[in-house]
């Protein structure tokens, strides 16, 4: 028998907002991140926008010394897993310590530091790059940072799937803590790719709003007039736990994840599959994973990145698994307000989705203002709207074909 794993805590950093808290009210008010880019001179850039992560301080957090060491993604993450471990009351000591598991997925890692130390050796020389550099650049910098800093000795790996991190991330998490191998993992993912290259670089592949003129209204997911994603930056964290440990320490349970599924389109690195087929297959698996019906969904928050190819192919593959019941289920896509956090995305979804089923409200689309005919289905439309929820889908999907979808319930005895 598999055990159930929970929830008992959750941290996040946002463009919206630097916690859990400020983030949520910040997606229920219809609240965008978006802005003129301020981490460089975007003037020669066809997108000179996106949503940044405001008002963090690093050096008041970890320290001057502390804070070099570290790439903004794996800051990120260790200021999205203290909030996390806080409300989840855990202490990690000598008694549980080679039991608490780290997973932390990111879809580029450091790129920023590899962006920085690569001009000071054009610059200053090959040997005046930073000692750094390296432990800085590497996707699993975040996991190992996270382990040393709270002295968690179970499993630890980095996880990198592209935009469906996030949420293979915590999949793999829940698997781990299933079959025994942890009794708790501090799970998620995080992103800091607002630099000069990855922006030219999604610039010249067509993936990124060009809307320089309105930011604000940029990001409009299912929308007939969408052009594009903005790219967000942050982190979000869970702190996933058997069942039993959970109980055994009096620890508050906010949700239960019930499910996963996680599929590769093998069709082209970077379109979806044509109708989203293999995303299909993805919220089929979950919805078996969780041993639930297609009836008994509520609310799905999408992938839904404004591209006119996403968009229309996630919608398709909905109505693929749930038929004619896929117009009776509210879909939302909070990139509409984040933007897209590229690998940390499903991990922050992940938390709105608990969020939605904790206080019984949907987040909304915003900027939903021209239907598309190939979208057709209910997307929350500019107004946080109440709804009774046990059970949602959080879906994210991935350059590279990589398809990731969980099941998140209300917890019941």
């Amino acid at each position: 028998m598999r055990r159930r794993v929970v929830v008992t805590g959750m941290g996040c950093i946002s463009p919206v907002g630097n916690s859990v808290k400020d983030t949520w009210e910040a997606i229920l008010s219809g609240k965008s991140g978006a802005g003129l880019i301020t981490a460089f001179d975007a003037s020669k850039h066809k997108t000179r926008f996106a949503a940044e992560v405001k008002e963090f301080d690093a050096v008041s957090i970890f320290g001057a010394r502390e804070a070099r060491k570290m790439d903004r993604f794996t800051q990120f993450a260790a200021v999205a897993a203290l909030e996390a471990l806080a409300q989840a009351e855990l202490t990690i000591d000598e008694s549980n310590r080679d039991r608490v598991g780290v997973l932390i997925g990111s879809g580029i890692g450091g790129i920023g530091t590899i962006m920085e130390q690569a001009e000071v050796m054009r610059e200053r020389g090959v040997d005046r790059v930073s000692p750094f550099l390296i432990p800085m650049m590497i996707s699993d910098s975040a996991a190992g940072m996270l382990a040393i800093r709270f002295g968690a000795r179970g499993p630890n790996m980095a996880l990198a799937t592209a935009c469906a991190s996030g949420n293979n991330a915590i999949g793999e998490a829940v698997e781990i803590v299933r079959r025994g191998s942890a009794d708790v993992m501090i799970a998620g993912a995080s992103e800091a790719s607002i630099v000069a290259l990855a922006m030219s670089g999604l610039n010249v592949m067509g993936a990124l709003s060009t809307r320089n003129d309105d930011p604000l209204t940029a990001s409009r997911p299912f929308d007939k007039d969408r052009d594009g994603f903005m790219m967000g930056e942050g982190a979000g964290v869970l702190i996933l736990e058997s069942l039993e440990y959970a109980r055994e320490r009096g620890a508050t349970i906010l949700a239960e994840i019930t499910g996963y599924g996680t599929t590769d389109d093998a069709y082209h690195i970077s379109a979806p599959a044509e109708n989203g087929a293999g995303a299909a297959i993805s919220m089929r698996l979950a919805l078996q994973n969780a041993g639930l019906e297609v009836g008994d969904i509520e609310y799905i928050n999408a992938h839904g990145t404004s591209t006119p190819l996403n968009d229309k192919s996630e919608t398709a593959a909905i109505k693929t698994v749930f038929g004619e019941q896929a117009y009776k289920i509210p879909v939302s896509s909070t990139k509409s307000m984040t933007g897209h956090l590229l690998g940390a995305s499903g991990a922050v979804e992940a938390i709105f989705t608990i969020l939605a089923i904790r206080d019984g409200i949907l987040p909304p689309t915003i900027n939903y203002q021209t239907p598309d005919p190939s979208c057709d289905l209910d997307y929350v439309p500019n107004q946080a709207r109440k709804a009774s929820l046990r059970h949602a889908m959080s879906n994210s999907f991935g350059f590279g074909g990589h398809n990731a979808t969980l099941v998140i319930s209300r917890f019941e005895e």
